[in-house]
């Protein structure tokens, strides 16, 4: 009974290590984006950013507040408006980012642990530090605002 224990246990720490192991060391070439229709931003973004955004007419009051944390903790990777910057990172207002795919968990993980890159070929995106999962709703809140004035729900 023993052996099975012990071979199970190592099943499943291959597993997660095969899971958090970057794709690059793992033989598996990611698509490029401007050449997977499944994931390409749609070009015409301006100042280097990836897509245009539609803003919305207001804001509510937490996307305000999230606006203001997204443009001092994320904007210098994700471009105005979470429009994305060539080169550098994606944008959230894009398909893949839509509630039902990456819920609003995603996001709050992504901040506090990072994230290794899946869908793009960006690389993998570090945890960021000064956020608390507060700081993080509220700008989820601003992301999924933005989403939705561009069709995204």
């Amino acid at each position: 009974m023993r052996p099975i224990i012990v071979f199970g246990a190592f099943a499943i720490a291959a597993g997660i290590a095969y899971t958090l192991w970057p794709i690059s060391h793992r033989g598996v070439e990611m698509p490029m984006a401007h050449n997977n229709p499944e994931v390409a931003p749609e070009a015409g973004g301006g100042n280097g950013t990836l897509v245009e955004v539609a803003l919305p007419n207001t804001l509510s009051q937490n996307a305000q507040i999230g606006k203001r944390a997204f443009e001092a903790k994320c904007a210098s990777c994700h471009g105005p408006n979470a429009a994305g910057l060539d080169g550098t990172a994606p944008p959230l207002i894009h398909k893949i980012y839509e509630p039902n795919h990456h819920g609003d968990e995603s996001f709050q993980r992504a901040a506090a642990l990072g994230v290794n890159a899946h869908h793009w070929t960006f690389g993998n995106m570090p945890p960021l530090t000064g956020l608390t999962r507060g700081d993080v709703a509220m700008i989820i809140a601003y992301v999924r605002e933005l989403q939705r004035a561009n069709g995204i729900n």
